[in-house]
Order: structure tokens, then C-alpha cells, then sequence
């Protein structure tokens, strides 16, 4: 049924839109949850999401203070909505009032109710030499040419120099720089999980070519210290007070708010 939001016409499409969006991300998040239930959820909260949203436009909206040129300038082609995200957070502190940086207390606090859940994954830091089989070489033509290189680093040419000269991915010794599984397609993470620090692979196969790759390090899953995971706790804690902010600012609109089911 469409709504009246302070007297804009709100479609019924918009908040059909908003149930079906909102089916999706609760069926991901509770697998196990019936449709039935997850289907009224989502009509529940939909219409408050749809009215919340209609809020914060027209409050940002009707804030006469400009916005810095250089939040506009950044946005490049989102300067309409990086416009519009600016006032509403503008809003919100203002509602709030000033949200200062989380205390060290409270960081350390976190730290130590959640440091479990603060894993450094897996990683390895490698390099590749890579012959692509794409519309312009065939996959023998890409295979042939892999197979050189690998008779030349037999020959104990340095792979560095090689992937600089040859590979179609060059530069930087063929460097990739650290990443955790799943960073990378699994056909490459198959082969350099599996590598030893200073060993080169075999040449194998992935969706864009044929590779060879050099793993020069490699560490286990380990716990974050608590200065590693610091900065990460700072942006969750300062997260979770803009959004306080918001729900407040939300809640101040929603109580002189008119809504009307036409």
C-alpha cells in the first residue's frame, strides 16, 4: 500500500522492492530460518526502512548549509549521492552531538572480550610469471611460451629478470605482493598455499593462462596482537556511535513525522 511521508507520495514498488531486498539478505543470514518467517520479517522492517530513508532525504535536504567543495570534487561521478550521505552524517552529529574517538579503555575492553574473533588469515606474499590465452594467443601458443620460461629457470635464470622480460603481467620481478586464500582464483591459490618459501611451482593452469609461481613468504592463521588489531577497533567503535547518532537523529524525525497510508 503506498504511504504519504510528511506528504510525498511514496509507491507501493519501492517498498516491494525493499521486501524483496531485504528477503535475500535475512535468507543469507539465517539459513536455517523458515521462509514463511523470513518473508514477514522482511514486510515488517521493509516499510520502516522505506519511511526512515524518506526522512533523512528530505531533512538533509532541507539543511540550507553547504557542502564542501572537496566531498563533492572526490565523488566524481557520486556527487549527488556523496552529497546527500554528507548531510545526513552532518545531521546526525549535530543531533548527537560532537562523537569523539573511542577512549583507550573501551578499545582495550574489545580487545579483550573479542580478540578470538580477530584472526590474522593465513597469507603469502608471491610472484607469478604469467602467458595469458586470450583472443590474441591460443592456448598452444600461451603453452609453448610458458614452457621457455620454465627451461630457463632450470638453467638458473633469475625469475625476477624473467617475469620483467616476458611475462604478460610484468613489472615489480612479477611481484603480487601479501594475500590471503580466496584473494586469488582457486586455481592459483592451490598451487601457492602449497609452495614452500623460496620454491617455484610447476606450470599450471588458471581461467586467464598459464603461470609459474615464486613463493617468498608464507605465515600461518595467527591471533592479531592487540596494536595490530587497534586501528580496526577504533573503526568499528566509531562505527557503531555514527550509527547510534543515526538511529537517534531517525528516531527525533520519525516522532514529528506524518505518515499516512493512502
Amino acid at each position: 500500500m503506498p504511504l504519504r511521508v510528511n506528504h510525498e507520495l511514496v509507491e507501493d514498488d519501492v517498498i516491494r522492492e525493499e521486501i524483496r531486498t531485504l528477503r535475500l539478505r535475512l535468507a543469507e543470514a539465517m539459513p536455517r530460518e523458515h521462509p514463511s518467517t523470513i518473508d514477514a520479517r522482511a514486510k515488517e522492517w521493509a516499510r520502516d526502512n522505506v519511511i526512515e530513508r524518506v526522512l533523512l532525504r528530505q531533512a538533509a535536504l532541507a539543511d540550507a548549509e553547504p557542502v564542501p567543495v572537496e566531498v563533492i570534487e572526490k565523488a566524481g561521478g557520486n556527487a549527488a549521492e556523496a552529497e546527500l550521505q554528507f548531510r545526513i552524517e552532518r545531521l546526525a552529529i549535530r543531533h548527537a552531538g560532537r562523537i569523539a574517538a573511542p577512549r583507550n579503555k573501551d578499545v582495550v575492553d574489545y580487545y579483550r572480550h573479542h580478540r578470538d574473533t580477530m584472526a590474522i588469515p593465513e597469507a603469502v606474499r608471491a610472484a607469478h610469471i604469467i602467458k595469458n590465452v586470450d583472443e590474441k594467443t591460443t592456448e598452444e601458443a600461451a603453452l609453448a611460451a610458458i614452457r621457455v620460461v620454465e627451461e630457463r629457470l632450470r638453467a638458473g635464470e633469475s625469475f625476477e629478470a624473467i617475469a620483467d622480460e616476458v611475462s604478460d603481467c610484468p613489472g615489480s620481478g612479477g611481484d603480487l605482493g601479501w594475500f590471503p586464500r580466496g584473494q586469488m582464483v582457486p586455481e592459483f591459490d592451490a598451487v601457492v598455499f602449497a609452495l614452500q618459501p623460496g620454491e617455484i611451482s610447476p606450470v599450471f593452469r588458471t581461467p586467464f593462462g598459464f603461470h609459474i609461481a615464486k613463493v617468498s613468504q608464507h605465515t600461518e592463521e595467527r591471533m592479531a596482537t592487540f596494536e595490530e588489531a587497534r586501528p580496526q577497533i577504533e573503526r568499528h567503535l566509531l562505527t557503531e556511535k555514527h550509527q547510534k547518532a543515526l538511529e537517534r537523529l531517525c528516531d527525533y524525525l520519525r516522532a514529528r513525522a506524518t505518515v499516512e497510508e493512502t
